[in-house]
């Protein structure tokens, strides 16, 4: 029976050798940068010294067992309720506002029968996907300039408002934060819808307009059926990763006079282990984010099969 097993697998991969030989520099590159970096996990359960030995595995291997103690003094720690708080929040936002515009605007794209206007619409929804972070938070912070931005120069002239500091003010940060996300990303978030509604057969909307539906009735009763399950694999992923912002934007945009909205955890983990050297006590941090992200995901994957029976397994 096993010889049989590997015969199969031999022949089928035999069958597919373009296809597997693609295939191996990702899984170099998840070995390499994913599997093998699990061993520094153990520091998160270690007072790590970087010079306790003459590698990093010494390192590793002969600093000394705290157990828990990282975990329980994060928990414990009087910043833990806020970056909580405010991880929560950010992520909130940006699922509530930022996950279902992109499957409005496909959706909304999907009803435009004009080909030639539907694909300028779309290459120009999609290029701020394609401009760095670094240069999106600069021309947030031109045009959000309490001196000479434009935005402050049309309040100022046109409504008499007085010039704001936007990004030094707190109750701020998660507008701009979730704005700039929603803008950047709304063209190439509806790609993969769009390219689910391309698949729909044309003669169901036919049928549909026989029977004398109308355009809002057509798209929710066989547009979005027909992205439901591209919808939940989608959410589900957004879900996994909920607890995990973008650190860099974040590190962009923040400064000491917004910690008190903008301080996440992963923030929190960048200061404490690399500019504080706490290597121990920031993995320990990293691993306990990490734990939420994949109960999260464990949890959404068994709802979703349960009540839609589309899961990523």
């Amino acid at each position: 029976m096993e010889h049989f097993r590997s015969t199969e697998l031999w022949r089928h991969l035999k069958k597919t050798k373009v296809l597997t030989f693609m295939m191996i520099p990702a899984l170099v590159y998840f070995i390499l940068f994913h599997y093998v970096p699990l061993y520094g996990l153990l520091i998160a359960f270690k007072d790590f010294k970087l010079m306790a030995g003459s590698s990093y595995m010494e390192n590793v291997l002969h600093s000394s067992w705290v157990g828990l103690e990282h975990f329980k003094d994060f928990v414990q720690g009087t910043n833990f309720w806020s970056l909580l708080r405010n991880t929560l929040l950010l992520s909130l936002y940006s699922l509530i506002f930022g996950f279902p515009l992109p499957i409005l605007f496909a959706l909304l794209l999907n009803e435009v029968k004009h080909l030639r206007y539907k694909k300028i619409v779309q290459t120009v929804s999609y290029l701020p996907h394609f401009i760095s972070i670094v240069a999106v938070v600069g021309m947030m912070k031109l045009l959000l300039s309490p001196e000479n931005g434009l935005i402050n120069q049309v309040l100022g002239s046109w409504f008499g408002l007085d010039f704001h500091y936007y990004f030094g003010d707190a109750s701020w940060f998660r507008f701009l934060y979730v704005g700039s996300g929603i803008w950047q990303g709304l063209g190439w978030g509806a790609v993969i819808y769009i390219a689910a509604l391309s698949k729909v057969d044309a003669d169901m909307y036919e049928s549909a307009v026989l029977d004398g539906a109308s355009r809002v009735q057509q798209m929710l009763h066989i547009s979005l059926p027909a992205i439901r399950p591209t919808i939940m694999i989608l959410l589900i992923l957004e879900v996994g990763s909920f607890m995990s912002l973008g650190t860099e934007k974040i590190i962009l945009m923040y400064s000491p006079a917004t910690y008190d909205t903008a301080d996440v955890i992963s923030t929190f983990v960048y200061r404490r282990g690399l500019v504080d050297m706490q290597f121990s006590f920031a993995t320990a941090v990293g691993l306990f984010n990490s734990l939420i992200n994949l109960m999260l995901l464990l949890s959404v994957n068994y709802l979703s099969r349960k009540w839609t029976e589309n899961s990523l397994w």
